[in-house]
């Protein structure tokens, strides 16, 4: 997996190596983005036209909806593979830290002490991509912490190496 060295200042995270997510996420991100969208816009559309087209108001709103909805699907498409490189993790020595966003970086840092389980998920077009979404529960009720795109082999690794951590940490609480 590829890793960075990248430095956040402002957020006290310099120094940190940083290892991105398979580049195959970008298929996953962009067929399962394509695909909502591309179903909507029909949808819109075909209620449209239904509902006569440009010829009434009803059906005109229903076109506009169904043309805004396949411009913002285009522009998210574009994104993709940019917002698939943002994402990446690091393995500090007290907490996992996640990176994930372009506009609206958000970085979480998940203390291994707090870790009650580590859930290794793969869908029917991960499988086929040979990868895995690492899912994360902890102490907090409203964590939703993830890290989609990792080899299958480096999730299963990542993963018993932070049960590993998560029960020496919990062992001195």
């Amino acid at each position: 997996m590829p890793r960075e060295r990248l430095d956040e200042p402002g957020l006290g995270l310099t120094g940190i190596t940083w290892t991105r997510v398979s580049t195959k996420l970008v298929w996953t991100e962009l067929v399962t983005t394509l695909l909502i969208g591309l179903v909507v816009t029909a949808g819109c559309i075909i209620i449209g036209v239904v509902t006569d087209g440009f010829g009434s108001a009803a059906g005109t709103v229903w076109l506009l909806i169904g043309i805004a909805v396949l411009v913002i699907t285009l522009i998210t498409a574009g994104l993709t593979p940019r917002r698939v490189r943002a994402i990446g993790y690091a393995l500090r020595d007290d907490d996992l830290v996640v990176r994930r966003g372009l506009m609206w970086q958000r970085f979480t840092a998940v203390p291994y002490g707090r870790m009650q389980l580590v859930d290794v998920a793969r869908g029917p077009l991960d499988r086929a991509l040979g990868m895995s979404e690492l899912k994360f529960v902890t102490a907090a009720a409203a964590t939703n912490v993830r890290i989609p795109g990792i080899p299958f082999t480096d999730a299963d690794e990542l993963r018993d190496r932070l049960v590993e951590l998560a029960e020496s940490r919990r062992a001195g609480l």
